[in-house]
């Protein structure tokens, strides 16, 4: 329901569903290691097809091939596909190994053997427990996980240092799914209440849960963040109270800050709230709202301020993300916003006939002002139960999606902190899934929003300058001078270099301005230099991405050249 004092992001909401989890849960598979898939130390080599023929005549070639090169066979070989495993002679680089073997007649291919990895999959129950309500087979309760591509997402990073701010209703801190994960909790709540980490309406902590749901603790469920830590701010909904809010969640920390709120748009925004706004851009602050919970093209503040009218199709446009709900069918909810206020979609609801009433998510353990309703609102009767406990519930909306995407906006400032917030605003839409094509759309707007996918391209954002070293030259001989320098383009796991792509040389000759001598792919240049002259040398590394090497404030070497003896 969208009225015109701030309302919550939640649509229709169903019946109670009690869930009980008879099926066992198996432990949690191993963690893979991140950064680079390791290799073996072998290698895979394939045999031309006229020389292979039978695995006879292929034994018989790879022993040949082996007497040549004097390399060993690792592992059994795979005659269907005239391949065989070798490893190089003790003391043999594998790279030298490798290219002894191209060198080699009847050898089509060599390829280093990888190894690969168990994929993570944590061992909270709503992702093996079955969704009875679901109209397609192997549906698990929290079926948007995988769609939204966040085991690939997880496979790169856990979130431990993402930091997500939810200003809602308070969450319930004591929920299994939410204890240890709160690193702040303030209450700004001027209608009275509970403190910050307790929940009297409920939206607040279901809205926390899909965001920060704690992950592989075998209870409930998983949050898009996984391992996300949240800041906790819990608001009257007042302009001033939300204003407050982002400003502080800013000043604490915050990588992203979910709002599933809004207004109607009938009144602009008032500028103090959009000066709030701006603070948080200013800092990088990736901000997240809920667009409107009906089918219109208007979707209030602060959704219209993040992604103003007529901006939406524009990828570089705006100051944030304005979020509408997909459903199972990969379609806009039919309760959903729609238009150029928005931004892209993430799963808010199943939304097919006969499915489940929402998705499944935390809920506070006392009864909640959504159960009992109101004059406006009916009792949502979304209480739900897994393995006995009753601290959960169905509610759907565009409240559900904007957690999604802003502990997933999270994640990407996680793996990749060079980039900008409003770098990842574009990323997120450049990277979603866009089911109707390339593009666009006022249903969907960029796409449904792809995790996975978010955070393996921020992995190859390479925003860091290479380096440089210019090593001391030795002495001129006979009117020249040899330059030698170390150059590198190195990124920490999980991130990868773009690569280096040359280094320039710098001089200045007797206090002249400096000038570029060269760009060289080497690593050695040697110059003639005049009797009596002083050089000032420097090195500049650049790399693939274009990121440059700063310059630095005094020369890497200077060199003075004799006078000649009379």
């Amino acid at each position: 329901m969208r009225a015109t004092s701030r309302t919550l992001g939640i649509g229709r909401v169903s019946s109670a569903l009690v869930v009980a989890c008879a099926c066992a849960v198996a432990g949690p598979i191993p963690s893979p290691a991140h950064g680079a898939t390791a290799t073996t130390g072998r290698l895979l080599v394939t045999l031309e097809s006229d020389v292979a023929g039978t695995p006879k005549a292929q034994a018989s070639a790879a022993r040949s091939l082996l007497r040549r090169t004097g390399g060993r066979r690792a592992r059994p070989a795979i005659p269907q596909l005239d391949t065989e495993v070798l490893a190089p002679p003790p003391g043999v680089r594998l790279s030298t190994f490798a290219a002894e073997l191209r060198s080699q007649p009847g050898v089509e291919r060599v390829e280093a053997e990888r190894r690969h990895e168990l994929r993570y999959v944590p061992n909270d129950p709503t992702l093996s427990t079955p969704e009875p309500r679901a109209t397609a087979p192997d549906t698990s309760l929290q079926w948007w996980a995988a769609r939204t591509g966040l085991f690939s997402a997880w496979d790169v990073t856990r979130g431990v240092d993402a930091r997500v701010a939810i200003i809602d209703t308070g969450i319930d801190g004591n929920h299994p799914d939410l204890t240890g994960r709160i690193t702040v909790a303030v209450d700004d709540d001027a209608s009275g209440g509970g403190t910050a980490t307790t929940d009297e309406i409920g939206h607040g902590t279901h809205v926390a849960s899909l965001a920060c749901g704690a992950g592989d603790n075998g209870v409930g469920l998983v949050g898009a963040g996984f391992g996300c830590k949240l800041l906790v701010y819990k608001t009257d909904l007042s302009d001033s109270s939300v204003a407050r809010s982002i400003i502080a969640a800013t000043d604490a920390g915050a990588q992203a800050i979910n709002m599933s709120f809004g207004t109607d748009g009938s009144q602009a925004a008032p500028r103090t709230l959009v000066d709030a706004i701006d603070y948080a851009v200013e800092r990088d602050v990736v901000l997240v709202a809920a667009a409107a919970d009906e089918p219109v093209q208007e979707q209030g503040d602060p959704s219209n301020v993040l992604q103003p009218t007529g901006t939406g199709p524009d990828i570089t446009a705006g100051r944030g993300l304005s979020v509408t709900a997909a459903n199972f069918a990969d379609r806009r909810a039919n309760f959903a916003g729609l238009g150029s206020q928005i931004s892209l979609a993430a799963y808010g609801a199943y939304n097919v006939s006969g499915g489940p009433p929402g998705l499944f998510g935390a809920f506070p353990g006392q009864t909640t002002s959504l159960e009992r309703g109101g004059l406006f609102q009916p009792a949502c009767g979304c209480r739900a139960a897994l393995a006995g406990d009753a601290r959960y519930a169905y509610l759907q909306g565009t409240s559900m999606a904007a957690p999604i995407v802003a502990a997933t906006a999270a994640l990407v400032r996680d793996v990749n902190p060079d980039i900008p917030g409003l770098g990842v605003v574009r990323l997120l839409k450049a990277t979603a899934s866009r089911p109707s094509g390339t593009g666009w759309t006022a249903d969907l707007g960029w796409g449904i929003l792809n995790a996975g996918e978010a955070v393996k391209q921020a992995q190859r954002v390479d925003l860091r300058p290479p380096r440089s070293k210019l090593r001391r030259p030795a002495k001129p001989k006979k009117g020249r001078i040899t330059l030698r320098w170390t150059a590198s383009d190195k990124a920490t796991k999980p991130l990868k270099a773009s690569g280096l792509r040359r280094v320039e040389i710098w001089r200045a000759a007797n206090g002249r301005k400096p000038r570029k001598l060269r760009s060289s792919t080497k690593r050695k240049l040697t110059l003639k230099v005049k009797a009596g002259s002083r050089y000032d040398f420097w090195t500049i590394a650049v790399d693939k991405a274009g990121n440059r090497e700063a310059a630095p404030k005094k020369p890497d070497a200077r060199v003075r050249v004799p006078r000649k003896r009379r």
